[in-house]
């Protein structure tokens, strides 16, 4: 089963390889399907085999290794276009269109997809058998809650200092420099942070799980050859995916700057998606929720710090990156929402009227795409997030002190389930 997963994944790719090998075009539509697919092919195979490479790479190691290469087809799209504004200034307006879909997609769409999931695998659960119910799932409260481990408040501290620098963005209308040390030193300072706590046993499920099962050796040359071809993959098909998307949107008549901010980052995070999914509906709901807290710090800090950088390796000369106005408008959207998010987990729960009140603000901009519904979105975010840290300030010194000290990674992954009381 499992080599009939690696080998149907790989299929989806190959088309996308024999074109870019052979130099063959093909419409604008065409292309986008057929290099998008080889963008999700490879985001999967490096799903796979970032997983599995936790059986044989441990510690600092694991943690820095798997976070750079993880993010490669969520990365690959958004920096060529970053690199091609250096020079060619009417790439300029896509510079940050992937990025703040991609962050907007995580929150909107996949924490509230994670929740849901797993509060029916859990009512599921207990239909079936109360012993199998998921226990990082709270019951005891006005709603069903997914209860974060301890461990999370480092996420969630990283998270409230990249989301308050933020904010700075829109004001200076650019990604310059400093803004670049600033949010690449807050990833660097992430992963040290997290590297100084044990980790218990990787808890691996279906492909990746089947990869880790295998004899040291032949697993490992599989992890090797799984990572090579995959950054192979999204390194070929990312220009002209990006490319395509572009041309799709001139052909048809479309708005380009949301086929790029969309249609791109669902490729690239179907995967994480699905595997978050899958860990909700096999009842481990704080992990999944966990995994997707911890790609929104990478993105939010690693990503758009990296934008600067492939802008200027393009032509830029060092020059800051310029946001144009909507640009500068979804950065404060993108920011705002990761304020209220930021808010929504300060106290390590996660209910079910949060995930659809994040679900519905997030669902409510696509048919209104202008400015004044931007900004009064972002404005609704931002007081409803200071509302909630009002009434949550009690957790704020404890999320914060957590960059300070660490537990042991042998934590179980779902923390103490909560059984009484009602949600404040």
């Amino acid at each position: 089963m499992m080599w009939r997963k690696l080998g149907l994944t790989a299929m989806f790719a190959l088309p996308a390889i024999v074109l870019r090998l052979t130099g063959t075009e093909l419409p604008p539509g065409l292309t986008v399907l057929v290099y998008g697919a080889g963008v999700v092919a490879s985001a999967v195979l490096l799903s796979w085999a970032a997983e599995a490479a936790q059986v044989d790479i441990s510690g600092s190691l694991a943690i820095a290794i798997l976070a750079l290469i993880a993010v490669l087809p969520e990365y690959a799209v958004d920096l060529y276009f970053s690199y091609t504004a250096g020079g060619d200034p009417t790439y300029t307006q896509f510079a940050a269109a992937n990025m703040t879909g991609s962050n907007r997609l995580l929150i909107g769409i996949g924490w509230p997809l994670v929740a849901f999931v797993g509060f029916w695998a859990m009512r599921r659960a207990r239909r079936r058998d109360a012993g199998d119910a998921d226990p990082s799932i709270a019951t005891g409260y006005r709603e069903p809650v997914v209860v974060l481990p301890p461990r999370n408040r480092v996420e969630l501290a990283f998270l409230a200092v990249a989301s308050a620098y933020a904010f700075l963005i829109p004001m200076t209308r650019s990604i310059a420099w400093y803004d670049a040390v600033v949010l690449l030193a807050l990833f660097g300072a992430y992963l040290w942070r997290v590297t100084r706590e044990g980790r218990g046993e990787p808890d691996l499920i279906g492909v990746a799980a089947d990869i880790a099962l295998l004899p040291q050796r032949q697993r490992r040359v599989l992890v090797t050859g799984l990572f090579v071809a995959a950054a192979a993959i999204v390194v070929m098909a990312a220009k002209p995916f990006a490319d395509g998307l572009v041309q799709t949107g001139e052909t048809l008549g479309i708005d380009q700057f949301l086929l790029v901010q969309w249609l791109a980052p669902l490729s690239s995070e179907a995967p994480e998606l699905i595997v978050a999914t899958i860990f909700a509906w096999r009842l481990h709901a704080a992990e999944g929720l966990g995994m997707l807290l911890s790609a929104k710090v990478n993105q939010w800090t690693l990503l758009v710090g990296s934008l600067w950088v492939a802008y200027t390796l393009g032509g830029g000369g060092g020059a800051p990156l310029p946001l144009d106005g909507r640009q500068t408008e979804e950065f404060l959207l993108t920011s705002a929402q990761a304020l209220l998010a930021f808010a929504v987990l300060a106290d390590l729960r996660f209910g079910l009227w949060e995930a659809a009140a994040i679900f519905g603000l997030f669902v409510l901009q696509f048919p209104f795409p202008t400015t004044e519904v931007r900004l009064v979105f972002s404005a609704v975010y931002i007081v409803v997030a200071v509302a909630l840290l009002v009434r949550r300030r009690r957790y704020l010194p404890g999320i914060f002190a957590s960059i300070g000290r660490w537990e042991r990674r042998s934590e179980t992954a779902t923390g103490p389930a909560v059984s009484a009381g009602a949600e404040d």
